[in-house]
């Protein structure tokens, strides 16, 4: 019997998005004929069962195209990508809650899908109830259930909500239960998108842990996260897509890393103006010293209102994933910053930055002193150092990404017998 447990085919996704087109000036002819068009085209898409969409004109938007892979019982896969890469296409073809426009996959065995917040439960329903609808869903008999009752109430930590409307529980008291109940029913494939988001740190640490015990039982599990570390901790293998394409599929650390070298390698990157709130609008990196291991980062910023006490931040991450080093002008000496400002250059010098030579990920954010403003995450892949020189050095081989000295010494074992 074939340990392939999915097999997806040239998998494809259409969608048909609508567009208003701006008039400037409109007749009441103008808009007759407009709703009669309207009317006549929504009369021949019911006609032939075809999507109703609004709007003046209709675009085909490809969320996934020939998509096309394997996956073996046993396998535990991070699914990577930018927002609207077609990750959660992916995973609701996969569940079986949309169809695929063209291709075809081959599922065997039952699928436990968490895709959001609400999925499989009824809100009129208490988190009792909700667990025998969601477990008789997934093809669960009642005894079944029963068996695992306790266990999927003790690891939700809802115990006392448990005769509660789940419509009265918050965001994180609805994950934990429905996340219980999807790990503990024992599915050959598990399917969690980035809902575990929702959850405090502790419960994430939690609902890891029981992704690596269900992959342990020889399970298949698919992941979908932004949280890299999270991704590489759980998983072996990765699939990184881009604009609906699968564009690497290979060791979970390759594809990582591919996936945070995606992103811009310019000396400079600029944002529109928002002029409705603080808003960072170029962030500029200066490279002739990068070699020298410094760092000179200018960070441009506008306000509609003046802010009091501008903060600027700087955090420098890993082509892993991992954030190595930050600095704001909090806590870091600086310069008397200039109080009420609407515009500027908030710049950041940072000397003799204890990092190996290599490829980082440049992250900027604006704040005023105890307010949050604004935050640019991995916008600019930087050179620290010259990576040809470091290759001669004893230093070259270490393990990880700080450069911080040590001296070393040997102690003979003195002859006990001598004394």
């Amino acid at each position: 019997m074939s340990d392939v447990v999915i097999r997806a085919e040239g998998l494809s996704k259409k969608y048909l998005i609508g567009h208003h087109r701006p008039e400037r000036y409109t007749a009441l002819r103008d808009v007759a004929v407009k709703v009669l068009k309207h009317w006549a085209r929504t009369g021949m898409d019911v006609a032939r069962g075809r999507q109703l969409v609004a709007g003046d004109q209709v675009e085909d938007f490809w969320a996934l195209k020939d998509v096309s892979f394997e996956l073996k019982r046993g396998d535990v896969v991070g699914i990577v990508g930018r927002n609207g890469a077609g990750k959660s296409t992916l995973l609701k073809i996969l569940s079986r809650i949309t169809e695929p426009s063209a291709g075809r996959v081959e599922i065997r065995g039952r699928v436990a899908s968490l895709l959001e917040v609400g999925t499989g439960f009824h809100l009129e329903l208490t988190g009792r109830e909700n667990i025998y609808l969601n477990g008789a869903i997934l093809g669960m008999k009642h005894a079944e259930i029963r068996r695992k009752f306790d266990e999927i109430v003790a690891f939700s930590e809802v115990e006392k909500f448990l005769d509660t409307p789940v419509k009265r529980y918050s965001s994180g008291m609805y994950v934990r239960l429905a996340f219980a109940v999807a790990a503990h029913l024992e599915p050959e494939i598990l399917v969690v998108d980035e809902v575990l988001a929702v959850g405090d740190a502790e419960f994430q640490q939690k609902c890891l842990g029981k992704m690596k015990h269900v992959a342990g039982q020889g399970r298949t599990v698919l992941f979908v996260s932004h949280n890299l570390s999270a991704v590489r901790a759980l998983c072996n293998r990765g699939l990184l897509l881009e604009g609906g394409k699968i564009t690497s599929d290979a060791l979970v650390e390759v594809v990582a890393r591919r996936y945070i070298n995606a992103s811009s390698v310019a000396d400079s990157i600029s944002f529109p103006a928002n002029l409705s709130r603080p808003s960072i609008t170029s962030i500029i990196v200066n490279r002739e010293t990068l070699v020298d291991g410094e760092l000179i980062v200018d960070i441009g910023f506008i306000s509609p209102r003046p802010i009091s006490k501008p903060v600027g931040g700087v955090m420098l991450r890993a082509d892993t994933g991992e954030p190595l080093w930050g600095s704001d002008n909090r806590f870091h000496a600086s310069n008397e910053v200039t109080k009420g400002m609407t515009s500027g250059t908030l710049r950041c010098h940072a000397q003799a930055l204890p990092i190996r030579p290599g490829t980082y990920h440049l992250s900027a954010s604006l704040a005023d002193w105890h307010e949050e403003l604004d935050a640019k995450q991995d916008v600019l892949s930087i050179q620290l150092g010259d990576e040809t020189a470091d290759v001669l050095r004893p230093s070259a081989s270490a393990v990880g990404h700080v450069e911080w000295p040590a001296t070393w010494q040997s102690y003979p074992v003195e002859d006990a017998s001598a004394a």
